[in-house]
């Protein structure tokens, strides 16, 4: 007895660009963050943070950080453009690990911080759309 297959899902035009977007994004911001962590390298006294904040890091520190991060994501988005589900499960790891490590660099450059980590989401929530990766 031959078990029949259901019929091919079709993948949304729209969750296809929202994937390539997604990929796009995570290169541009790659870019940004590389861009980012030279300069607290490079000028520890460029990002200034208010006394009152709870968690004190070191500025150099912290642009190796971005700087390693940067690298990360870039590669994560040029990945997706292969639409492989490796690469959407590694997109979201690093998504959500940008998303956590801009939430710490909040003080020292808060708007941002605060698009990075809204476009980590709009990433992961692209990246889950059901039948864009394929299982290749």
């Amino acid at each position: 007895m031959q078990r029949e297959l259901p019929p091919a899902q079709q993948t949304s035009g729209w969750a296809v660009g929202g994937l390539i977007f997604a990929g796009a994004i995570m290169l541009t911001a790659g870019i940004f963050q590389a861009i980012a962590g030279f300069t607290a390298i490079l000028n520890d006294t460029f990002f200034v943070v208010g006394n009152n904040y709870a968690f004190k890091l070191d500025v150099t520190t912290w642009g190796w950080i971005h700087l390693v991060l940067a690298i990360v994501v870039a590669a994560a988005g040029a990945a997706l453009f292969t639409r492989r589900r490796w690469a959407g499960v590694v997109a979201i790891i690093v998504a959500m690990i940008s998303a956590f490590e801009n939430f710490l660099f909040l003080p020292y450059y808060p708007f941002w911080a605060v698009l990075m980590i809204a476009l980590d989401i709009w990433v992961i929530w692209a990246v889950t759309r059901p039948g864009i990766l394929e299982s290749r």
